[in-house]
């Protein structure tokens, strides 16, 4: 990094066994365009534990994780004109973008490609010396970022801190593709696939929408939690065939958020004629769709990535509105080995939180 930034104080995975332990290293220097942030609350995504034990063969060791920060704003450059000393504000999967291809142009960054993620991203922008040197992305489980202001969301202050962290990755990413599919009318009927960090935001974000939803989860014993607490229309055991059947042809959209292999061909049996499909999880083995699973019935299949700066900024200011936040379990750094191990088992309801300001940084692992 270059000199003279400010030190940061982190938990780092130094190998493919994904364990983490205390790590120190110097931010950028803080320019005319970026934004200080004090970091309070950082959750934990799936994609964390992908990249830190190199599951997509791209970690670039030492990796600090986390990209669902929110945080305190300490300092401003002179350029900064959204910001100031203060003010709540977030940070998600992604701090820059090349600013300049269509996808930049048209105010969907999210899909740029050379898109610099939050976490074990390259950071053309800011080398540390010779004009081919580049630095690696350090995520928020530490306790200071410096990022452009452009990158930064402001979080309205009705919303608490820890339960708005997941919505800046897992919030954001089931609300863009409703809003881009007209999934949020009310009255529209949405499915939800998985019931985790992100499907039991889907849950709410579509129940704020004024829409009908039902969850399809493999596991009968989440029933209870999804009609009782998260307020869901109905629930169906994806691998009960005369409660799918008798679902068929009933929905207008489906969020599918399961993150394992699965079977979409019976999903798609549940979606009206013409009806919309998003894949938002991300299972490592290919999905299967015979070309009658679409054909027959004009049915669409789409992917989504998070979503812009814009899309997070909207998502907030409705999650305010609405009172939508995750549920969250908040846990200091030094849990956070243990937390990622239970993660892996899908042991938590429904998202960990970080408390990286109330947690002692440089402890010993």
């Amino acid at each position: 990094m270059e000199q003279g930034g400010k030190m940061a104080h982190g938990w780092a995975a130094r190998d493919a066994s994904g364990l983490l332990s205390p790590y120190s290293f110097s931010r950028r220097v803080q320019g005319d365009d970026d934004v200080t942030i004090k970091v309070l609350f950082c959750g934990i995504c799936h994609t964390d534990l992908h990249i830190i034990k190199n599951e997509w063969g791209n970690a670039m060791y030492p990796v600090v994780p986390g990209h669902e920060v929110v945080g305190v704003v300490t300092d401003v450059g002179h350029g900064v004109s959204k910001f100031k000393a203060g003010d709540t504000v977030g940070v998600g999967y992604f701090v820059d973008s090349c600013r300049s291809c269509e996808s930049c142009s048209t105010g969907h960054e999210n899909y740029c490609p050379d898109l610099v993620l939050s976490s074990n991203g390259v950071d053309h922008h800011h080398h540390d010396g010779g004009a081919s040197a580049s630095a690696t992305t350090k995520g928020g489980f530490s306790d200071v970022l410096v990022v452009s202001q452009d990158f930064v969301v402001r979080v309205p202050e009705s919303l608490p801190p820890d339960g708005a962290a997941p919505l800046l990755c897992a919030g954001v990413t089931v609300y863009s593709p409703m809003v881009q599919y007209a999934l949020n009318g009310p009255g529209k009927h949405l499915g939800v696939v998985g019931l985790g960090g992100l499907g039991h935001l889907a849950v709410k974000f579509g129940k704020a929408f004024g829409m009908t939803v039902t969850v399809i989860s493999s596991s009968p014993a989440k029933r209870e939690e999804a009609l009782g607490r998260l307020g869901a229309d109905a629930f169906l055991v994806s691998h009960d065939a005369s409660q799918m059947k008798a679902a068929a042809a009933t929905m207008d959209g489906i969020i599918d958020t399961v993150s394992a292999g699965h079977q979409i061909v019976p999903l798609l049996a549940l979606l009206k004629p013409m009806g919309q499909m998003v894949v938002v999880g991300a299972p490592s083995t290919p999905l299967e769709l015979p070309a009658y699973a679409i054909i027959t019935g004009g049915k669409r299949v789409a992917g989504n990535g998070v979503g812009s700066v814009a899309d997070c900024q909207a998502m907030l200011d409705f999650a305010a509105e609405h009172g939508v936040t995750a549920d969250t379990e908040v846990v200091p750094m030094d849990y956070v080995n243990t937390a990622i191990e239970r993660l892996e088992k899908n042991d938590v309801r429904y998202r960990f939180v970080v408390d990286v300001a109330g947690s002692q940084m440089d402890t010993v692992a």
